[in-house]
């Protein structure tokens, strides 16, 4: 796998499309940290890391992170667009007088900077810039 982060994108993108409660992925600091990122703007209900050798799981020897997706009244999930925009052939990066508005302000972009990883709103207050990872909305 290349781009672990686009796999995780993707696995939630997926999982929002035919309603399942939760998703669970190989885990890392950087994936469990745009998890958190998430679950604080509420983009979904939770994000957990489950240790390796955990009851419950198949096929469970490494850390895994386990992702319960949030939706709507009408079953409509409140992720409706994930997209990574750094790739490894092309990296995004921003100066802090440059950070992307995401869907007029109703989205969120999440970008990694010197200072770990914020969101695009964080990263304009702390005038930081740096590699722009994904947008929501």
């Amino acid at each position: 796998m290349t781009d672990p982060i686009a796999d995780m994108l993707t696995r939630i993108r997926n999982a929002s499309a035919v309603n399942k409660a939760e998703v669970v992925l190989p885990m890392s600091k950087i994936k469990y940290n745009i998890a958190k990122i998430l679950e604080q703007e509420g983009w979904i209900k939770s994000a957990e890391l489950i240790k390796g050798g955990s009851k419950g799981i198949k096929n469970n020897n490494f850390d895994q992170l386990k992702i319960v997706l949030k939706y709507k009244k009408n079953g409509k999930s409140y992720i409706s667009h994930l997209e990574k925009i750094s790739k490894p052939g092309l990296k995004v990066y921003v100066k802090k007088d440059r950070i992307p508005k995401v869907l007029n302000g109703y989205g969120i972009a999440i970008i990694s900077t010197p200072n770990g990883l914020m969101t695009n709103n964080q990263a304009r207050s702390s005038k930081i810039g740096g590699e722009v990872l994904c947008h929501i909305y």
